[in-house]
């Protein structure tokens, strides 16, 4: 089958498509034609070698996708032949085919298309929970969302609007914020032009932002901080920016502030259960039309590194797919 192959830590520029063996179909397993696998900013650390997960070499990249399912393992309940699923996966979706653990799947609609469920399954999870389950966003409240244009942020902004909050978009341009405004953004900063902590004071009233949705850490950490509200949470949630930013703790003290880690993938594997019921309220406001996964780009299997670039070059908007 063809596939994306790591076979060396490095630059995404090493990897090639390759044809290799189909994956054995086990028991407890159900054997995926995939049809769409998101990529996302942990799958760049995963190849580069800078993970804090490091697959065994050579190894297929791509965390999640969306696929049809072929055939199903002996012992696999709840599942058939021709269903249309999505998958988490800590590697293996960047190919033509992925046999996965029956619980890693989950039924999507049949009006969703495989291209936002590739590229659903973390970003929108990983927003939703830290919003519900860590922020405990509440609607009145007022959301900032950092690096709004790319995936995780797009989604949040969605999200946050469907929770019912405020929700302030902060990007690096005009062309991510005008995305971010038509995805239901109330106001907008270009961090690139514009004071971060004063134009948050102006367009607050100088109360402050109530949480601060951080994917991208870097100097936009500290100031995005010193604008929050009395009380406010801090979500971290990754350093897209590259550096991992040390905030001085007189400000969450001064503030009374929380800072919040969301690791979604271990709350996910700790409390199944939990995570399930998120996916499914997430089906839900698709299906309502609260939100639409919008996808900056899909890429041929060929064409990799070019989505990977866009990724890495922060070009993207929405999320990144790589189809077979």
């Amino acid at each position: 089958m063809k596939a994306l192959l790591c076979r060396e830590f490095g630059p995404e520029a090493n990897m090639k498509v390759e044809e290799i063996d189909a994956p054995e179909l086990k028991p407890g397993h159900v054997l995926v034609d995939v049809k769409a696998g998101g990529l996302n900013f942990p799958d760049l650390l995963c190849v580069r070698g800078q993970y804090q997960f490091k697959p065994e070499l050579p190894f297929v990249p791509g965390t999640e996708g969306a696929g049809v399912i072929r055939e199903l393992g002996e012992g696999v309940e709840g599942f058939a032949v021709g269903d249309r699923v999505m998958f988490n996966t800590p590697t293996g979706a960047f190919a033509a085919e992925a046999v996965l653990p029956a619980p890693a799947l989950t039924k999507i609609p049949d009006s969703m298309p495989f291209e936002a469920a590739a590229g659903l399954t973390i970003v929108y999870g990983t927003s939703y929970h830290a919003l519900k389950q860590r922020a405990e966003l509440k609607p009145g409240q007022t959301l900032l969302v950092l690096g709004a244009a790319g995936g995780v942020g797009l989604a949040t902004v969605e999200l946050g609007k469907a929770m019912g909050a405020k929700v302030i978009a902060a990007a690096s341009s005009d062309e991510k914020l005008a995305v971010c405004k038509e995805h239901g953004a109330d106001e907008l900063i270009n961090y690139s032009t514009e004071d971060l902590k004063a134009r948050i004071k102006e367009l607050t009233g100088g109360k402050g932002v109530d949480v601060i949705y951080d994917p991208v850490g870097g100097e936009y950490t500290e100031a995005a901080f010193r604008g929050i509200a009395f009380g406010g949470k801090h979500l971290v949630i990754g350093f897209a920016a590259g550096d991992i930013p040390k905030l001085p703790l007189n400000l969450p003290l001064l503030k009374v502030a929380s800072v919040v880690g969301v690791f979604w993938g271990a709350w996910a594997g700790a409390l199944p259960q939990e995570h399930r019921k998120n996916m499914q309220e997430l089906f839900d406001m698709f299906e309502a039309g609260k939100i639409k996964p919008y996808v900056a780009g899909t890429y041929k299997l060929e064409n990799f590194l070019d989505a990977f670039n866009s990724l890495s070059g922060r070009k993207a908007i929405g999320k990144v797919v790589l189809v077979p």
